[in-house]
């Protein structure tokens, strides 16, 4: 279903063709007619399933989608016309779904640290830590982001891994630009020290096993 998404999606992406409705002209009609919010849907949905299974894993994300945008459906009466791309939106209000289910998004990433084997290298720690992405999901990492407070991580995470901008973040969740700013330099700090702490004590068992 979500890939089907993806395929519309990317049909009638703005970037390809100049003739797309926006979303606030969409979620414009939806008030008067419902089934418009069906768009919405199709273009987004793919975007906001690979987020929270990124969160949550894979089987709860599709009932999060859902309620996701069931949640947006019932909200949108009160969409601002002036903000033409609905993502932060959507983005925010799928990480206060995500809020309600703390514990099975630190479980997945402590459940990714369990079955990924810990590398003996670990000098790009800083890059790692100042852009988290899908691909880096590694094992440091994912206990990293399970020490983070919400407010930090879903910061990073809306940063590294959607590639929102800071404005856009601050849309998403309802907070200042500055108070997106602080987070994610705070939620950097600790992925960098949890990497680092990590890499030193690979290093002193790499000494160990050599005899040196």
């Amino acid at each position: 279903m979500y890939e089907d998404g993806r395929r519309r999606a990317s049909m009638s992406s703005p970037a390809l063709d100049g003739d797309v409705e926006d979303d606030a002209s969409i979620i414009g009609r939806s008030k008067r007619d419902p089934d418009h919010f069906a768009a919405i849907f199709d273009r987004h949905a793919p975007l906001i399933h690979r987020y929270l299974a990124r969160r949550v894993g894979g089987d709860m994300a599709d009932d999060l989608v859902a309620e996701t945008f069931l949640i947006a459906f019932r909200k949108r009466q009160g969409y601002d016309p002036g903000r033409t791309d609905a993502r932060p939106w959507l983005y925010g209000i799928a990480t206060k779904v995500v809020s309600q289910h703390r514990r099975q998004e630190e479980r997945t990433y402590r459940y990714r640290n369990a079955i990924t084997p810990v590398p003996d290298e670990l000098g790009h720690a800083d890059r790692v830590a100042a852009q988290v992405s899908a691909q880096a999901m590694g094992p440091l990492l994912g206990t990293a982001l399970a020490k983070l407070s919400q407010k930090d991580r879903d910061v990073l995470l809306l940063v590294a891994w959607e590639d929102l901008s800071y404005e856009e973040v601050a849309t998403a969740l309802g907070i200042p630009v500055g108070t997106v700013r602080s987070r994610l330099n705070r939620a950097r700090k600790k992925t960098r020290a949890v990497l680092t702490a990590a890499g030193s004590t690979s290093n002193h068992q790499e000494v160990v096993r050599n005899g040196r």
